[in-house]
């Protein structure tokens, strides 16, 4: 499970350190694609490939399913974190994602997300006053 917050910054080559608690875990690999909301989600191999397996027997005649297989696999790049716990963003999911230096990396259960600083915040101020007025409805009887 993925959980926090952290700040790290891309550097001039497109690197990004993973926070360090979560190397372990994705030290065997892992696969960035785009996600929504212009933000990038990070996926332990083992995930992806659960998502891979649930979009396989999803219907190909159901156009959403194809659309967003689509996009999701073709932005799609496995990486392997280098010794010091680097991650290369490729080009076009940093522009995506309108990544520049000062970035947000954000627990998100199954998946890491990675977000501009200033999307980030945006987001967030949008969303927290609607996340404290939520009730029953998007977890019935758990909280």
């Amino acid at each position: 499970m993925f959980l926090g917050t952290h700040h790290p910054r891309l550097d001039d080559k497109g690197r990004l350190f993973l926070p360090a608690k979560y190397r372990e875990e994705l030290a065997e690999g892992l696969v960035i694609t785009k996600g929504q909301e212009r933000c990038l989600y990070v996926f332990p191999v083992e995930e992806f490939q659960r998502i891979t397996e649930a979009l396989r027997t999803a219907p190909v005649t159901a156009k959403a399913v194809r659309d967003y297989s689509r996009v999701l696999f073709a932005s799609a790049s496995d990486e392997v974190a280098d010794k010091q716990g680097r991650i290369t963003v490729p080009q076009a999911l940093r522009e995506y994602a309108s990544l520049r230096r000062d970035c947000v990396v954000i627990g998100a259960n199954t998946r890491l997300e990675i977000w501009a600083e200033d999307a980030w915040s945006a987001y967030l101020a949008d969303q927290e006053q609607a996340f404290a007025d939520l009730s029953e409805e998007v977890l019935p009887g758990i909280l």
